[in-house]
């Protein structure tokens, strides 16, 4: 198992759930944040990312995100080790030859620690404000992947598609190593997505107990044979449950985590393990932290107790 970490402050979803401490985080809380999350040995902070947010979501969504590569670079430029993952940008809203050049330079100098995780999206009315065409995301979303593998790997990279051509053009510079792929969703697409072009899969809305049932359908994709040896399965050890279609809480009265105490963490965390899960976050135990103070405690609780528990598979 290997365990990612937040950022708090980065956005402010669902609503009515940051605490009010985060709203007040400094450049220099930030970087303290990430310091100690790379200290401590924890694998990469995700960062996630939504450009505008329609009227209709922002009650449920908020509309308070980063622009995840501007947080990448900032999170990179003050740590040494973690990596840094997108997690979750929606890769049609990304022009492909300046998002695979970003990546490729953020790569570069942190020594190959950028990590991806794309979707597909779903908020169609950020697509309308972003001239992207709603109904055409999942093959744009396709296309995309497929160009950046091309930059990244070609000496002569070339591309004649539905969406992006371009020829006789040269690349530089490469990636310091091939960036890994997670692809979120749970649809039977981003299944077939994640056995195409990703080396990993991050459910959405898919319980522990629905999981092995999705796993099987995974493995049943074409080409995931040929990486199911070295294939990351995301998962946090309780999913937040909200409604697909608005991202409105089923209960709202109810905690973002259920663990009551350290040892649910470590069960929660452990079923996860037996499952197959290779990447997760520590919940801290009794609901969000009350204070900077608290997350960087719960920090270094979750990397004394909980990730040595757990080796890297």
């Amino acid at each position: 198992m290997r365990f990612h970490a937040e950022l708090p402050g980065l956005n402010r979803y669902p609503p009515g759930f940051a605490p009010e401490w985060t709203t007040r985080l400094t450049a220099t809380d930030f970087q303290r944040i990430a310091r100690t999350a790379d200290e401590l040995g924890y694998d990469a902070i995700n960062v996630p990312e939504h450009i505008v947010m329609p009227n209709e979501l922002a009650p449920t969504m908020g509309a308070y995100w980063p622009h995840a590569f501007t947080a990448m670079a900032f999170i990179a430029g003050a740590t040494t080790r973690l990596k840094v993952n997108s997690c979750v940008i929606v890769l049609p809203y990304h022009e492909p030859l300046a998002l695979a050049k970003a990546v490729a330079t953020l790569d570069l100098l942190s020594g190959g620690r950028v990590m991806l995780t794309f979707g597909v999206g779903h908020a169609e009315h950020e697509f309308r404000a972003l001239g992207i065409p709603f109904e055409r995301r999942g093959r744009i979303a396709d296309e995309y992947l497929e160009v950046m593998r091309v930059l990244w790997t070609e000496d002569a990279p070339a591309s004649e598609g539905e969406f992006v051509s371009f020829h006789d053009v040269q690349f530089e510079p490469k990636p310091a190593q091939f960036p890994r792929i997670w692809i979120g969703g749970n649809s039977a697409p981003a299944l077939r997505r994640a056995a195409r072009h990703g080396r990993g899969w991050m459910p959405w809305l898919v319980t522990p107990d629905e999981l092995p049932g999705r796993l099987a359908e995974l493995r049943t994709m074409p080409g995931f044979d040929a990486v199911a040896d070295d294939f990351d399965i995301v998962m946090p050890p309780a999913p937040l449950r909200v409604r697909e279609s608005d991202h409105s809480l089923l209960d709202p009265d109810s905690p973002r985590d259920d663990f009551a105490n350290g040892q649910a963490v470590i069960d929660g965390i452990g079923r996860l393990d037996e499952l197959g899960v290779t990447w997760t976050h520590i919940p801290r135990p009794g609901g969000l932290a009350s204070s900077m103070t608290e997350h960087l405690e719960h920090l270094a609780w979750g990397a004394e107790t909980v990730i040595p528990l757990f080796p890297p598979r």
